[in-house]
């Protein structure tokens, strides 16, 4: 077992300026296996394989597989990677205009207690604009719905 694991070791540093990271699904086995393949399908199998094999914190610890364990996670990011990895589940929240994906993304974007009803609100109001395609990428909808927040009086304030 260690050989294997030294010989997946060993050939995955050689892969490791094959690929960026892409921007949806991150690095890992998933971007690397479904490199240059198009759609939502294949970005879930690649974000699924990249998260639930464990093989991207390895990529990340190493700089292998596409990663770069360098730099800062910003809010933003933050929240982006939060709305990656709950797409499906946020959507049925924001329709709703609650639920837990949309109370935790409320945690997460540091909307104070007093403002989380309209944060719901807003959401569940602009539904169509935050998930506008039904191919809409997280990038995309943390940047509609940070738009919408920009634009509303009360909760401008928690703009990124």
């Amino acid at each position: 077992m260690k050989k294997l694991l030294a010989v997946a070791a060993l050939a995955t540093f050689g892969l490791s300026n094959v690929a960026m990271a892409d921007e949806d699904i991150g690095c890992g086995l998933g971007s690397m296996v479904f490199a240059g393949k198009e759609g939502k399908v294949f970005k879930v199998l690649a974000a699924t394989t990249n998260g639930t094999s464990g093989n991207q914190t390895f990529g990340i610890t190493f700089g292998t597989l596409g990663c770069d364990g360098t730099g800062t996670i910003t809010s933003s990011e933050k929240l982006a990677m939060f709305i990656d990895g709950n797409l499906d589940n946020l959507a049925r929240d924001m329709a709703k205009g609650e639920g837990e994906t949309l109370a935790t993304l409320s945690e997460v974007w540091g909307i104070q207690g007093q403002d989380k009803a309209n944060f719901a609100k807003l959401a569940q109001g602009n539904f169509a604009k935050v998930f506008n395609s039904e191919n809409v990428t997280s990038k995309e909808v943390f940047a509609n719905l940070n738009g919408l927040v920009a634009q509303d009086a009360t909760l401008s304030g928690y703009a990124i």
